[in-house]
């Protein structure tokens, strides 16, 4: 393989030594990056933590695993009173200190994650009930607590907020977008900016976590403009393990191999990936890790019909592309409607988007107006009056209302796109299995999207919940355990966020309290060994 030139190598290299001190200098220089040729070896770097994705997951993690601390605030009272109660007999520990599966007995929220459920909580008490209430935590940096990590993102921290479309406000308020230790309101006045409502504009998020990693000395931690190809598990024998290891491989899986094989031992993992130079040149890595978090999100792989002509140029996936159709005047003066596919709020988004700019839509969707799981349905009309006012057209300017197409919008419930046709029309099929031939001038398939694991076995598809089926964020998230968010198939691998089917910041910010839990309580564990074993173990602390 076609490698850069050393000396840009060489500078990813001294990166990690600045970023692990000069205590652990000699032995990065050993080879923390690795030529694919290369076998490991015991003298190369292990990382306890490498965290893949960095957008709010990310951030939130390195936040805890920084050292950052929640304690319940000395004046605070929580409305709910059991819960307040059990904070008050453990207020002199951190929350990452007590049982959270203790904590969360009997809470109720907008997640399946009961951790997602106590950490938003007690950081927004009954905000699902109109409430404004303040964090009953407050924050503490102890060094201590700091457990090394890198974090590993293809753009600026912030992750996939940077490539949103800015004309759009976000579906939660601002304070619901932040992160612990500073809140929207206060970054938005330090940077003289004037939110003028609740919700707020992608762009201001982005600017927001880039800026929260900075404020909050995160930054030796964070690496841009990396790209990951491959996450894999290590394999050793057991007879060639080095006993001067076993410290650091505590919690190592025996696998009993078939065709009198000898056993083999589950040891780290290994990532592989390159990082894009500012020449553009690839500089590739390779690093070993304890653990591996997934915060990868799921704005990677627009959600696809799978019909006939869904490759055409004509028929775009993302609202970006459509923007920039806009933006260019592509679809000035075109008589033909633009045809939007999906029921989303993204769908939404692209049809106000349409309309703002006087193009005619067909709005195209499987779902009756009056299911009630339609996202719109889950909306106060008083917060969200723009998306009130897609799903008002979607019930009365429907194409059964008037068989002829109105001007400016047309609503298709239940009706499904069999093909495109490269004469730019489109076939549909309804629920009596009518069909229809429409001709349009672009078209927009705007059915969700789905995370791209394609540096994991199989793309991930063996740690859902449903075997050997794509991970998806609603049908088939990662299957994880509720309180440590490990994920139950996969021994030392994590994952946090929509991959786990929180797809609200709010909720995320509970995966990174169950894992950075979960490693802080292995991680006394294994000093407590290692100090127990009267020295006859060298792990590294």
């Amino acid at each position: 393989r076609s490698y850069t030139n050393p000396e840009t190598e060489g500078q990813l290299l001294n990166s990690f030594i600045q970023y692990f001190g000069d205590s652990l200098g000699r032995k990065i220089k050993r080879m923390p990056l690795i030529e694919e040729t290369v076998l490991p070896g015991d003298s190369l770097l292990t990382l306890p933590v490498v965290i893949i994705g960095n957008g709010p997951s990310g951030i939130c993690l390195s936040y805890l695993l920084s050292g950052y601390r929640p304690y319940l605030s000395p004046e605070a009272i929580h409305p709910n009173p059991v819960l307040h109660t059990k904070l008050e007999e453990a207020r002199h520990l951190s929350i990452v200190d007590q049982d959270l599966e203790y904590l969360c007995e009997g809470l109720e929220g907008r997640s399946s994650n009961p951790v997602a459920v106590l950490f938003d909580t007690l950081l927004h008490p009954d905000a699902d009930f109109g409430y404004d209430y303040p964090p009953v935590l407050h924050w503490k940096l102890e060094q201590h607590n700091y457990i090394p990590h890198i974090v590993l993102g293809k753009g600026p921290p912030g992750g996939a907020w940077h490539s949103m479309e800015g004309s759009m406000l976000t579906i939660s308020f601002g304070d619901w977008m932040e992160l612990p230790g500073l809140t929207f309101k206060e970054w938005a006045t330090s940077k003289r900016r004037n939110i003028k409502t609740d919700r707020v504009m992608p762009e201001e998020i982005a600017c927001y976590y880039k800026h929260y990693v900075k404020v909050m000395g995160l930054q030796k931690n964070f690496r841009d403009n990396v790209y990951i190809t491959s996450v894999s598990r290590l394999y050793r024998g057991e007879d060639d393990e080095d006993r001067s290891q076993l410290n650091e491989n505590i919690s190592a899986q025996h696998l009993d191999m078939e065709d009198g094989q000898k056993s083999l031992i589950k040891r780290n993992w290994e990532v592989r990936g390159y990082q894009r130079a500012t020449d553009g040149s690839h500089v590739p890595f390779c690093l070993f890790a304890e653990n591996v978090a997934l915060a990868t999100g799921t704005f990677d792989s627009p959600g696809r019909l799978q019909v006939e002509g869904e490759d055409f140029p004509f028929v775009l996936h993302s609202m970006s592309d459509f923007g920039a159709a806009i933006s260019k005047g592509k679809l000035r003066g075109k008589a033909d409607p633009v045809l939007i596919v999906g029921a989303g709020l993204t769908a939404a988004d692209a049809v106000l988007c349409a309309y703002n700019n006087n193009i005619p839509v067909i709005h195209v969707f499987r779902r009756r107006v009056t299911d009630t799981s339609l996202i719109f349905k889950q909306l106060p009309k008083k917060l969200y009056p723009e998306y009130h006012k897609v799903y008002h057209m979607m019930c009365t300017q429907s194409h059964t209302v008037d068989s002829n197409l109105h001007s400016a919008y047309t609503s298709f419930p239940e009706h499904n796109v069999l093909s495109f046709k490269p004469e730019m029309k489109c076939v549909l099929q309804s629920a009596s299995g009518l069909k229809k031939i429409l001709k349009f001038s672009v078209a927009l398939v705007l059915i969700g999207s789905h995370p791209n694991l394609f540096f994991l076995k199989d793309q991930g598809r063996s740690i859902g919940h449903h075997s050997n089926q794509p991970i998806t964020c609603k049908g088939n998230p990662i299957e994880i355990d509720p309180y440590t968010y490990e994920c139950t198939k996969e021994a030392n691998l994590f994952a946090l966020g929509p991959l786990v089917g929180d797809n609200f910041v709010r909720f995320l910010k509970g995966g990174a309290l169950g894992i950075a839990r979960c490693l802080a309580v292995r991680r006394k564990k294994k000093h407590e060994l290692i100090e127990g074993g009267d020295g006859a173990g060298d792990g590294v602390p």
